[in-house]
């Protein structure tokens, strides 16, 4: 096949290692000819674009797509998408992510290109000025209507999407975002060798959460819990992995709390070291009040870690009450602290936990599976539009 995946930005995050691991197994593993768009890599993320060149890919920048609204620049992104799809002429378009997934289904839709667009996260969401929530609505509900099909990471997006009138069930189909597995099953560093370059001993219990230190991602939430945590089990370590703007914030609520031994911040690491890092903890938390799917939860769960978790979106798909974690009501310090503090004291727990989430999560998850699930998807379109194709 000839596909273009086209993304807003290239920046190291969940949705863009999706994007970049399907486009390389599709170019690696199926031979298929593919061109991966994308707005530059900016911002204190990090940028992705070093691996997709390496891995061969025909990587094109547009230098106006940014995540922010601009009409001027959106418009000359729209513009060069264009451009780039009528020299391509690729046989499927897919797009990810809520700007790109606007601009370039219009933009396919105007060439009579099949589309394809992954839902990542909701563009409307919890904590939304409703004014951009009705917009973000109405985009989404024009844009499906130039959609050949969705692609939900997670059940929780569909049904968002359908109780907001978007689209048709039938037009729905859940892959799970994936990722390489092998690192989470056996990291390339020992837990051991980890835990002595963050200067944690062996005897501590480190509760850890991967994630931007940015809104609506729960690290204050975790932090108003540490102080019972603490309080109960004094050997017990909070390990923030991710660096943003709310860090300097963080930092000095937990000085305020005289809690800053008790944790260490990680900063911004390459995507290569989160397994190392997820097998130095013991626990792995993520109190985060809108996303998809996180892919820390699985990576967790891959990684041998019990996980807990705020009930927010897909959490519920891999976080099982009782088998794999716990499932706590958004926003609950107590409820937070009470099972924080549950797993620090059961070891037992942790392991049993854990182990469950590896046997059920592990292949579910492989980056493998995703795309040869998507390009089923991809023949099923290209099928519904032309069924004499292969």
């Amino acid at each position: 096949m000839k596909v273009v995946h086209f993304i807003t930005r290239l920046i190291v995050g969940g949705a863009q290692e999706n994007t970049l691991l399907t486009a390389l197994d599709q170019h690696r593993d199926y031979g298929d000819e593919v061109v991966l768009i994308s707005g530059p890599g900016l911002g204190p993320e990090g940028s992705l674009e070093p691996r997709a060149s390496a891995g061969g890919l025909d990587l094109r920048i547009i230098p106006q797509s940014r995540r922010s609204i601009h009409p001027w620049r959106d418009w000359v992104t729209y513009r060069r998408v264009l451009e780039q799809l009528r020299e391509i002429q690729p046989d499927i378009v897919h797009t990810h992510s809520s700007k790109a997934g606007i601009i370039g289904r219009a933009a396919a839709a105007k060439l009579a290109i099949p589309v394809v667009h992954t839902i990542h996260g909701a563009a409307f969401h919890y904590g939304q000025n409703p004014i951009a929530h009705h917009v973000y609505v109405a985009a989404e509900r024009w844009a499906a209507k130039r959609c050949d099909r969705f692609i939900s990471v997670c059940d929780a997006m569909t049904e968002q999407y359908l109780a907001h009138g978007i689209a048709e069930p039938e037009g729905y189909v859940t892959i799970y975002s994936g990722m390489d597995v092998e690192p989470f099953l056996s990291p390339p560093v020992s837990r051991e060798e980890v835990r002595r370059q963050l200067g944690i001993g062996d005897e501590t219990i480190v509760i850890g959460k991967v994630a931007r230190l940015f809104d609506l991602k729960g690290h204050e939430y975790v932090i108003e819990a540490a102080g019972d945590v603490i309080e109960k089990f004094p050997h017990v370590k909070f390990l923030f992995v991710g660096d943003g703007s709310r860090r300097e914030e963080f930092e000095q609520r937990i000085a305020a709390a005289g809690l800053s031994e008790h944790f260490v911040f990680v900063g911004l690491v390459p995507p290569e070291r989160i397994p190392e890092l997820i097998h130095a903890m013991d626990i792995v938390v993520h109190a985060s009040l809108w996303e998809g799917l996180a892919r820390v939860l699985p990576q967790g769960l891959i990684a041998g870690k019990p996980v807990v978790s705020y009930d927010v979106d897909g959490a519920r798909e891999v976080v099982i009450p009782g088998e794999t974690g716990f499932l706590l009501p958004p926003r609950s310090v107590a409820d937070l602290s009470n099972a924080l503090c549950e797993l620090a004291g059961d070891a037992e727990m942790r392991k049993r936990f854990g182990s469950t989430g590896r046997e059920r999560f592990t292949d579910q998850f492989r980056h493998q599976t995703m795309t040869r699930r998507i390009r089923e998807t991809y023949q099923d379109v290209l099928n519904s539009r032309d069924p004499s194709s292969v």
